[in-house]
C-alpha cells in the first residue's frame, strides 16, 4: 500500500526545518520521522500536537520504562507497526525491556511471568482501555497500587495520545522507518 499523504521534503524552508528539529529529541542527528514530516503538511496542527507529545515523552512523570511499555502495548493493540517499531528501536533497550518483553508487548498476556506486578497493572489497564474505553474499578485499583494520582492521570493521557498517533499512522498508512524494529508476525 502507498502512504496516503507524502511528508514534506528537503530542502526545507527555515520554518519547516525548525519545526521538524523541534519534533526530534535533543541530540538526535537522525532525519526527522516520516510521521513528523506528514504532520508538517498542517503546521498549525503539528505545532499543537508537538507540545503534548514532547511533554509526555520528555517531561512526563512516569518512569521511562513505564512510558515505553505503555506506548508499545497501545501501538501493538492498535496494530500500529510504525509507532511500535520506532519506539522499540529507539527506547526498548535503554529503558530495560528485554527482547522477550519487547515481543510480549505484541503477543503476550499481561500476566505473563516476564512482567513485574507494576508492569502487569499497566498492561492490563492498556488492554482494558483498548477493549472498552474505560477502566474498571479493579483495574483502577491495581493501577493506583503502583502509580500516584498525577502518574495515573498521565497514564490515561499517554495511552490516549498514542492511540491517536496510531490512528494517524495507520490511517495514512505511513511506511515503517528503515531503521525501525519490524513488528513481530503473528
Amino acid at each position: 500500500m502507498k502512504q496516503r499523504v507524502d511528508g514534506v521534503t528537503p530542502p526545507y524552508d527555515p520554518e519547516t526545518e525548525r519545526a521538524l528539529r523541534r519534533w526530534m529529541p535533543p541530540g538526535v542527528a537522525r532525519e526527522p520521522l516520516m510521521l513528523f514530516k506528514v504532520l508538517e503538511r498542517h503546521p498549525d496542527l503539528a505545532s499543537r500536537l508537538r507540545t503534548l507529545g514532547a511533554g509526555l515523552l520528555v517531561h512526563g512523570r512516569l518512569p521511562d520504562a513505564d512510558r515505553e511499555l505503555v506506548i508499545a502495548r497501545v501501538a501493538a493493540r492498535c496494530g500500529c507497526a510504525y509507532e511500535w517499531g520506532v519506539h522499540m528501536a529507539t527506547y526498548a533497550e535503554s529503558v530495560g525491556l528485554t527482547p522477550q518483553q519487547v515481543e510480549l508487548t505484541v503477543s503476550g498476556a499481561p500476566t505473563d511471568q516476564a512482567w513485574a506486578p507494576r508492569q502487569t497493572a499497566l498492561l492490563q489497564a492498556v488492554d482494558e482501555l483498548h477493549a472498552t474505553s474505560r477502566l474498571s474499578d479493579a483495574a483502577w485499583t491495581d493501577l493506583r497500587e503502583h502509580l500516584d494520582e498525577p502518574e495515573a492521570l498521565e497514564f490515561l493521557v499517554l495511552a490516549g495520545w498514542y492511540r491517536t498517533i496510531a490512528y494517524v499512522a495507520n490511517g495514512l498508512e505511513i511506511e515503517r522507518e528503515p531503521w525501525a524494529r519490524a513488528f513481530p508476525e503473528g
